[in-house]
């Protein structure tokens, strides 16, 4: 008799346990996140000294791996759902997008083609029209029956730089063939030349990289913005040295200062010279929800493609980065760079349902006003200067002084792993960039954020007077002390008056 090998190691009813026991597990990770260190406590390679060399040969208790996961994998994550994440820019997150990733799991379709799942493609389209809709795009962007353009979810900003730069590539390419037929296309290949500004995003250049298209990094105004005076003087002279400009990227909320470049003149330069204008708006488009900040985005009417990463501020989980364009006649069936695509609209429709328009828009509102909030900090306490101008939810600042000052700031901050800011720099000095990123971030995480960046300030400005004044051999100290605990009583009481 033929023995039927029962195959399936988990059945339904211990899957249910396991599941259940697993969103207890994420439910009290999530309540509790404040509790643990922003930073984790391990040295580069501490995992493999921890797991076998070699996979299990036999089953393993699924109890046994949830505990595991405490055990090993927690000690090493830095989290980034904490409330004293500061540093980088947000990472979407939100119960509704969660329990969509259950599910897109679970149906495992792979949307290559409407057939191999339609409710995949459709619902893509839907909530990229829903997006474009809320953001008020220009309908040329929208998927219709009757339009040119059209949304798609990529995995990342860098993609769709990257996949906008071949389009402009072909394109270019096309255009001069029928200006000049007598040229070779990959004479003319060689030729094409890219433009950003030196604040855009490192993905930029990659994308250049990968693209064999040179990226020419213009510099900024005071505002680290890029201006069309600028670009049009580099087409120039590339264009006398025989070079075809091809391509340009704008940068709406760099990943430094958060600055803004000109779309208006950018555009207008483009139109004339026929180049391809992409923005990547990764962090910054999703406040472009928001009536009141859709000024920043002047200029769209001449944009080729538009980004926003959905998954940084919009509590969407990686990875889902929305792309639109305005003409799709050159990405017909070549919209990504892999054939497979997740079913990443199901979060998305989720999350918009859950929370609404006006729910998402609150959201974007109370970040920024947190982030006001701690500018009102700042400006409160002498000791330290804000560099650029907060607009959204990220606030530059540095210690007064030394760019040497700041650095032992951060330094000591990571040291002590209760807050996490990263290092960014606004025209040669040194800033710390203090980021409003998660959806759990109250009034008085910002405080306690605060009262530990200044009770680390008043560590090193100590330090830093005690040296000099045992350089200039002055005995006592008692007035140095004085000081440094009067700037600090001072603070503590603007703090409170703020409060």
């Amino acid at each position: 008799r033929r023995v039927l090998l029962n195959l399936e190691n988990m059945d339904t009813s211990e899957f249910i346990q396991f599941a259940k026991a697993t969103i207890d597990y994420v439910a009290d990770y999530t309540d509790n996140v404040r509790s643990r260190n922003v930073l984790p406590d391990v040295e580069p390679g501490y995992l493999s000294k921890l797991l076998p060399k070699e996979a299990p040969q036999k089953s393993e208790k699924w109890q046994e791996v949830l505990k595991d996961v405490e055990k090993y994998i927690m000690p090493g994550v830095t989290h980034w759902s904490s409330p004293y994440f500061h540093a980088y820019f947000p990472s979407g997150n939100s119960f509704p997008s969660l329990v969509a990733d259950i599910v897109s799991s679970a149906i495992g379709c792979i949307g290559f083609s409407w057939i191999a799942s339609p409710a995949c493609t459709e619902l893509e389209v839907i909530t990229c029209n829903w997006l474009g809709q809320m953001l008020e795009l220009p309908s040329e962007f929208l998927n219709s029956s009757n339009g040119t353009g059209g949304g798609i979810i990529q995995g990342s900003a860098s993609e769709c730089t990257f996949i906008c730069l071949l389009a402009a590539k072909e394109r270019t390419v096309r255009r001069m063939k029928q200006l000049h037929p007598e040229l070779d296309e990959d004479r003319i290949r060689a030729k094409l030349v890219a433009y950003t500004s030196n604040q855009s995003n490192s993905s930029v250049e990659k994308a250049g990289i990968l693209g064999s298209m040179p990226m020419r990094l213009l510099s900024v105004d005071d505002k680290c913005s890029l201006r069309g005076e600028t670009l049009k003087k580099a087409m120039q002279d590339d264009m006398e040295k025989g070079l075809i400009p091809c391509y340009v990227v704008a940068t709406l909320g760099t990943t430094s200062t958060c600055a803004f470049d000109n779309m208006d003149e950018i555009g207008l330069i483009c139109k004339e010279y026929d180049m391809w204008l992409h923005v990547d708006a990764a962090y910054a488009g999703a406040a472009f929800i928001c009536p009141e900040f859709r000024y920043l985005m002047s200029g769209i009417q001449y944009v080729d493609s538009f980004n926003v990463n959905v998954h940084k501020w919009l509590l969407t989980n990686f990875d889902a980065s929305v792309m639109w364009y305005v003409s799709i006649i050159l990405l017909t069936l070549n919209w990504q760079i892999p054939l497979g695509r997740r079913f990443r609209s199901l979060k998305l429709w989720f999350v918009m349902r859950i929370y609404g328009v006006q729910g998402l828009q609150e959201y974007i509102r109370n970040h920024i006003k947190l982030a006001h909030l701690f500018e009102t900090y700042v400006r409160s306490d002498d000791r330290f200067e804000i560099t650029t101008e907060v607009i959204l939810g990220l606030v530059c600042f540095r210690i007064k002084g030394d760019n040497s000052l700041t650095k032992e700031l951060l330094d000591r901050l990571q040291a002590r792993k209760k807050v996490y800011l990263i290092a960014g720099t606004h025209h040669h000095k040194l800033v710390a960039r203090f980021v409003v990123c998660s959806r759990l971030c109250r009034e008085e995480d910002i405080a306690t954020s605060w009262n530990e960046i200044c009770s680390q300030t008043t560590e090193i400005l100590r330090t830093k007077l005690n040296k000099e004044s045992v350089k200039n051999g002055i005995k006592s100290t008692d007035n140095i002390a004085t000081r440094i605990e009067s700037l600090n009583l001072e603070s503590k009481k603007n703090m409170q008056k703020i409060s």
